[in-house]
Parts: C-alpha cells; structure tokens; sequence
C-alpha cells in the first residue's frame, strides 16, 4: 500500500514538473537574442526580418552602434523595464569601450514596448526623444496592427536620433500672450485631436458648463462665486480639446463677457428689473434665495553583442 502511494506521489509530482518546464523555457529563451531581429511571437514575415537584419548589419558596420529587435508574445507579468534591461545585458548590446547598444522590445500581447539605451547613447537618444519615437512613430502603426511599419518607422527614427537628424522641437513660443502664457505649459497637442471627436466633446462642455455660467451669470451672490470657479474650467478643456491660441480665446470670452453681464445687472436699473422678474427662476435673488438648484551571457544563435552596458536610460509605452 505504501509503495503504491509513492508511485502514485512521484508520478503526479513529475507531471507537474514537466508541464511547468516548458511554461518556463520561453520566458528563460525570450531574454536571448539569436539575431539582431529575434521575432518569437511569429508577427514578422521573414522578407521583412531579412530586410532589417541587413539594415541594421551595415548600420554597426559604418557606426559600430549596434542595435537589435526583440518581439515576444507576452511579458508574463514582468515589468518591461526590468525585462529589457536584463535582455540587453544578457547579449551585451554595444561596444564594451562604447556601450553604444539599443535594443526595441515589442511585447505583443501585452500592448507594450520598450527602446533600451546604452550608456553610450543616453546623451543624444535621450529619455524624451525615444518617448516621442514611440508615440509618434511606433504606436500609431501598432494600433492598426502594422507591426512592420512601426517598426520600421522606429528604427528610422532610432538611427536619425543617434545622428542628430531626428530631434524634439524646441517648445512653443507663447510669450505674446502675455501675463497669459504660462497657459502655454497645458498645452497637449489638442488640434490634434480628430475633429469629429473634438466636435462631439465641445458640445458636451459647452451644454454642461453652459448651465453652471447661465446660473454665474444671473445668480446676484452666489454667482460671483460660480463666476470665479468656473475659471479654470473655461481655459483647461477648451485648451485640451483646440490648443492653446482657441483656448485663451474662449476664456477671455468667458471672462470678460460674463463679467459685463453680471454688472450690467447689478448696476443698471433695466438689469435689475429683468433679474427682479426672472432671476427667481434660476434659485431666486437677493435674500429670498435659501436654497440651490446644485445642492549578463552569450546568445544561444551565434547573435552577441560586443560588451556594451546598459543603466536604465530609455522610454517604454504602450498602445
């Protein structure tokens, strides 16, 4: 009986461990790159992982900058910093005198990705460019599923930042607006937005806003209140939504114009008739309003990079 109960323990116990080991292998191969283009997740076509395997052998031929592509299914819950870090400097990306490697990971499933830079190339493939790389080359072309155009529109843009011919531009000047310009820093590339989306959220903040500024307006105490509350409101969103010059704009128009209402009824005996006459019906006036209406190794391919050292520097995303 004993014996039977041993088998029976040493067979349930190595078929546990043989279906754990191949669970685990891939996660252990995924940080080996076999070629400069290492694609595991079967995405790339081999014309393609052809064409940029020669791209990227002449590129470290003319500059000895080395750089590599790495596209797996799925991070397995790792975080992709650590994961990119540990694959670049398993295969040594880079020179060792140079530390001028860079690695692309794609995790595919994952929605997520990653340009690991060597030490050597911090100072001119900064944090903020592979950002911009990645938002603005990489990411669109993944969102549609055009894996080999985002990337190779981010090698492109690797290669041209390494250079100096792909950089950041300067930021925008907005010193003309005046005491105004610090709203220049909200600026978030909002006429960028499809129009069609901006449209449809205009409608929304104008109606919404719309009935809280009606209330500013006519309102004798607590509108004064409302009017300064709504500040931030009337210049955040409509910043967001059509940049910064549309903005200041709506703004100014919200201030001023709402300003010139509420004197014009505090002060003018036809304003004060017409807020004795209707303004009971936004929550009343004066005292008879009581209440609100708001109450490190070698690749397993013959693929190895020349020693170079990675330190974090980069810029992940996703999509």
């Amino acid at each position: 009986m004993m014996r039977k109960f041993k088998f029976h323990f040493y067979f349930h116990f190595l078929s546990v461990c043989l279906c754990v080991y191949p669970l685990s292998l891939p996660a252990e191969e995924a940080t080996k790159l076999r070629s400069r283009v290492t694609d595991t997740s079967g995405t790339l076509s081999p014309n393609f992982i052809l064409e940029m395997e020669r791209k990227l052998a002449t590129y470290e031929k003319d500059t000895s900058n080395q750089i590599a592509i790495l596209m797996i299914n799925t991070l397995s819950g790792r975080p992709i910093e650590d994961f990119a870090l540990e694959v670049a400097e398993t295969t040594k990306l880079g020179q060792k005198d140079k530390d001028n490697g860079v690695l692309l990971l794609i995790a595919k499933d994952d929605r997520e990705l990653r340009i690991e830079v060597g030490y050597g190339l911090e100072g001119v493939l900064t944090d903020v460019l592979c950002n911009r790389i990645i938002n603005r080359e990489i990411t669109p072309h993944f969102k549609s599923a055009d894996y080999e155009q985002g990337i190779q529109q981010g090698i492109e843009s690797i290669i041209g930042g390494i250079g100096g011919t792909y950089t950041v531009p300067p930021p925008k000047d907005y010193s003309y607006l005046g005491p105004l310009a610090f709203f220049g820093e909200l600026d978030g590339g909002g006429e960028n937005i499809p129009w069609l989306f901006r449209l449809g959220a205009s409608l929304f903040v104008v109606f919404v806003l719309g009935i809280f500024t009606y209330a500013a307006a006519t309102t004798p105490y607590v509108g004064w209140f409302l009017y300064f509350f709504l500040f931030p409101f009337w210049s955040l969103f409509p910043i967001a939504l059509h940049g910064v010059d549309i903005g200041v704009a709506v703004f100014l128009t919200y201030v001023i114009g709402i300003g010139l209402i509420k004197i014009y009824l505090l002060i003018t005996p036809s304003g004060r008739k017409w807020m004795k006459k209707y303004g009971a019906s936004v929550g009343g006036s004066g005292s008879s309003r009581s209440g609100s209406s708001w109450s490190s190794g070698r690749s397993s391919g013959g693929f190895s990079g020349g020693g170079g050292s990675f330190g974090g520097g980069g810029s992940s995303g996703s999509w």
